[in-house]
């Protein structure tokens, strides 16, 4: 059964005129394109398509706001690299992601990294953009396609190379590993 039965797609924001009010609680995911934020979401709140998904990258092209209860939200951003929008579309998101970077209602960062990728120069740049206070959790995606010493290796790896920056897990959307943990760091800072 899912700890988030209410949630719901809220909005698509192309600017931040169309972000809900600034009250409650928000968390938003983060990563490279093609990381895999979206399955992260919907294995998170145990609701199937809540969040689109594709095998193409940059797909996610707005800010999509979803509710899990009243006052309770995630934030779906558009992926980072490579991205098949027009570079003129790209230019218009850091401004979306600016703003939303200065509401008070933003708790922490789920920062999705691709477990074979290890987290890269911008990875490591989207931290360092956010507010030092500003909470960060790294949930290294697709760890089902690793062996357990090399997904382990790798967790200790990201761990270091974060120096206590953002917590960091192994996570993977297709067969639930790490999932209970993600929820619980969700909760907790939507609580």
């Amino acid at each position: 059964m899912s700890r988030f039965q209410q949630a719901r797609f809220l909005i698509s924001a192309a600017a931040p005129a169309q972000f809900p009010a600034d009250s409650g609680a928000e968390v938003a995911f983060a990563g490279r394109s093609n990381a895999g934020k979206s399955s992260a979401i919907n294995a998170i709140v145990k609701r199937h398509g809540l969040a689109r998904t594709s095998k193409l990258p940059g797909r996610t092209r707005l800010l999509n706001f979803f509710e899990l209860a009243p006052g309770k939200r995630l934030v779906d951003l558009p992926g980072y690299g490579y991205a098949s929008a027009p570079e003129s579309e790209r230019l218009t998101w850091q401004p979306l992601i600016d703003a939303l970077k200065a509401r008070q209602c933003l708790r922490g960062l789920f920062l999705i990294v691709d477990v074979r990728r290890g987290v890269t120069a911008g990875d490591a740049g989207l931290i360092e953009w956010l507010d030092p206070a500003q909470r960060v959790h790294v949930l290294l995606s697709k760890a089902d396609k690793l062996g357990r010493g090399e997904g382990l290796r790798t967790l200790r790896a990201a761990s270091a190379q974060l120096e206590g920056r953002a917590t960091v897990q192994l996570f993977s959307a297709l067969n639930g590993a790490g999932v209970p943990e993600a929820q619980d760091v969700l909760v907790g800072w939507l609580a």
